[in-house]
């Protein structure tokens, strides 16, 4: 089943699907560990193909990243997250055109992955992906 609709005033606009309740469960259990990280990271295990577990990971690792191994960590997290999110969009219709809206809850986790690779590629001096990534997230939901 597609998720994609289209409305006269231009590109069809798409949702992706409400992640399941388990894993929203298991997120919120896991943000409330005293090792969030570590709980998070087995809560991706149990959810790999969904963009928010990777999102919610690299934001983690991200607010603790002091040093360049750890945004390179993050960015990779991100990034996961990021090609997760486009198999998801696809498998909803997407076509490589159309708006991903952060308005849709259910869009977060691909938005989130994206724009968390913008701001570890420009952290770790990546400036051609940042900027790339800056003008998908504009294209998605101007």
């Amino acid at each position: 089943m597609s998720n994609v609709s289209f409305n006269a005033d231009g590109p069809p606009n798409v949702i992706l699907p409400d992640p399941p309740d388990e894993l929203l469960a298991a997120l919120t259990r896991a943000q409330a560990q005293p090792q969030t990280h570590i709980a998070v990271a087995k809560v991706v295990a149990q959810f790999p193909e969904i963009s928010l577990v990777w999102a919610t990971l690299g934001e983690l690792v991200e607010s603790q990243a002091l040093d360049v191994q750890a945004k390179v960590e993050a960015y990779a997290y991100f990034r996961i997250g990021y090609h997760r999110g486009l198999d998801a969009l696809r498998q909803n219709g997407w076509k490589g055109s159309g708006y991903v809206r952060w308005t849709h809850p259910s869009n977060t986790g691909f938005l989130r992955s994206l724009d968390g690779l913008r701001r570890m590629a420009e952290a770790i001096g990546e400036n051609g992906e940042s900027i790339r990534c800056a003008d998908f997230l504009q294209m998605l939901d101007p």
